[in-house]
């Protein structure tokens, strides 16, 4: 076992640098950038922005004056070229693409993302006061999606083609065609005082006196918080997973090893328990990263934004809108590599389920 986690944990380096070298490429090509959204919020008279983006702001008015000959950036007409240049270097635009990016790969093997080109934080500072709200939705969203799709599989798969099949396919069919911000802006209509009752509230995580709350009154408040935005996301997400169970257990449920122990007089909850549901779930579990990375990242972005939720997906959103590639490239390396780390946990997770499964005979 430890020679394949070696020989996963060394396949993750070129994934890792395949990723960044395709994002990287796709950046260079992308109509807009940094030095165009300030240009042209600078034209507007963006004051916030001037603020944020050095002293070469200073000199725009003096550039008006000055026809620029340097048309890469739309906006750029009339300012100073010394000024375009400066801009430039500030966000680190004057260097070669092939130089920035080996920058960057020196600079992210020591986990240093740089500084947000906007925000003027620390990118890992941002991304730590965002991670708190996104595992929250994360962990709530496939914790109870799981406890709610596992049994009711099951359930539907021992009962299959009965009318109780037939009803909670239905619900479960209309659960994973309406999108989750949907179901979020239904409840607030409904249950946040949009058109008839107040119950729950409509936005963030803790009330404005959260602080001078007991322990028990915090854990509450908390739990009243998030009852809204992890329904919206569980209602949309626990489709995939019921209906992989209900067919995993069908399949092994119709084996001849099945059959033989009914026939040894087994009970039925002995045969399923005891020798289906080992087979069954190993399945299930292979789509568990898959479902735990969408959940953390992008299932909650339009909830983060419905219920002013300030997290992680927020956060990369606004940072691709804004061109804020620092916090845009270190949100894909670090999701790149929680998805890789998670399927390596889901590989060996198979072995605790089943030790007969043996993966220092796989071939990666």
């Amino acid at each position: 076992m430890g020679a394949y986690i070696s020989r996963r944990m060394l396949m993750m380096l070129p994934t890792l640098l395949g990723i960044l070298l395709i994002s990287f490429a796709i950046v260079q090509f992308a109509p807009g950038g940094p030095v165009e959204r300030v240009l042209a919020q600078l034209q507007g008279l963006d004051q916030s922005t001037a603020g944020r983006v050095g002293a070469g702001a200073n000199d725009l008015g003096a550039g008006l004056a000055a026809q620029s000959a340097d048309a890469r950036y739309r906006g750029s007409q009339g300012l100073d070229p010394k000024f375009i240049a400066e801009l430039e270097k500030q966000f680190g635009f004057d260097k070669p693409p092939a130089e920035r990016f080996w920058l960057m790969l020196k600079n992210y093997a020591r986990f240093d993302f740089g500084r947000s080109f906007f925000k003027d934080k620390d990118v890992l500072t941002l991304i730590r006061e965002k991670l708190p709200v996104s595992i929250t939705l994360g962990v709530w969203m496939t914790l109870l999606s799981y406890l709610i799709s596992i049994p009711l599989g099951i359930r539907k798969a021992m009962r299959d083609g009965t009318r109780f099949d037939t009803w909670t396919s239905a619900i479960v069919i209309i659960g994973y065609a309406v999108p989750s911000f949907l179901f979020a802006v239904l409840l607030v209509m409904v249950f946040a005082g949009g058109s008839f009752w107040q119950i729950f509230p409509s936005r963030g995580l803790f009330s404005d006196d959260w602080a001078a709350m007991t322990a028990a009154g915090k854990a509450a408040d908390y739990l009243w918080h998030i009852v809204l935005p992890v329904s919206a996301l569980v209602l949309g997400s626990f489709a995939t997973s019921t209906f992989l169970t209900k067919n995993s257990f069908l399949d092994e449920i119709r084996k001849q090893y099945v059959l033989t122990a009914r026939m040894k007089g087994l009970s039925e909850s002995r045969v399923l328990y005891g020798h289906v549901f080992r087979n069954a779930m190993l399945i299930v579990i292979a789509g568990f990263p898959g479902a735990f990375v969408h959940a953390f990242f992008t299932g909650s972005l339009l909830i983060e934004s419905i219920f002013q939720l300030d997290g992680l997906g927020l956060l990369t959103y606004e940072s691709v809108m804004n061109r804020d590639y620092p916090v845009v490239f270190a949100n894909i390396f670090i999701f790149a590599l929680l998805g890789l780390a998670v399927n390596l946990v889901s590989d060996l997770t198979y072995t605790w389920i089943d030790p007969r499964i043996d993966f220092e005979t796989r071939e990666v």
